[in-house]
């Protein structure tokens, strides 16, 4: 039998699954919470592009991209800055003050630096943010070569955010 893949403090370290799992749980926590957020926003939106607001008396194009589409495409950058605040908040700020977030709680794993006499910053959650979700969003397939790094990562089983930041994930005994 293998030995279980351990931290340079000697903690096991968290497997594929069980981080996947974490990830899925704060996706859906982090969409129902956007989803409370974006649907009233979109109906109040809606409501001044529905008809009898002036869009559909003029049908050239400057009154339609004047009139719906910059404002549609400006709603929607808003909106996607307000997403990555709110992923920076969750995974920086919470994950500094605790280690772990939400889904990770729940999974029993926990954030840690690779030096087992440092303590995990803000600095090293950032780090962590920007790897995996800026550079994922603007770079195609990054968060699948991220994600994934950790099957083949030895001998600390960290993803490319890990490494970015000198964190890698730990089990935390029950």
């Amino acid at each position: 039998m293998r030995p279980l893949p351990v931290s340079p403090a000697g903690v096991p370290l968290a497997d594929f699954g069980t981080r996947l799992a974490a990830y899925l749980i704060d996706g859906v926590i982090l969409g129902f919470g956007s989803m409370i957020v974006l649907v009233p926003a979109v109906l109040v939106a809606a409501h001044w592009w529905l008809p009898g607001h002036g869009v559909e008396d003029n049908a050239s194009g400057e009154v339609f991209f004047r009139d719906f589409l910059l404002p549609f495409l400006l709603f929607e950058a808003g909106f996607f800055v307000f997403i990555l605040l709110v992923y920076y908040g969750y995974f920086v700020e919470y994950m500094h003050r605790k280690g772990e977030t939400l889904g990770k709680k729940i999974m029993k794993i926990r954030v840690v630096p690779i030096d087992p006499s440092a303590r995990l910053t803000r600095g090293m959650a950032a780090k962590r943010y920007l790897v995996q979700f800026i550079a994922g969003t603007f770079v195609p397939f990054f968060n699948y070569l991220d994600g994934l790094w950790q099957l083949w990562d030895k001998p600390y089983l960290q993803t490319l955010h890990d490494k970015a930041a000198h964190t890698v994930v730990v089990k935390v005994s029950a």
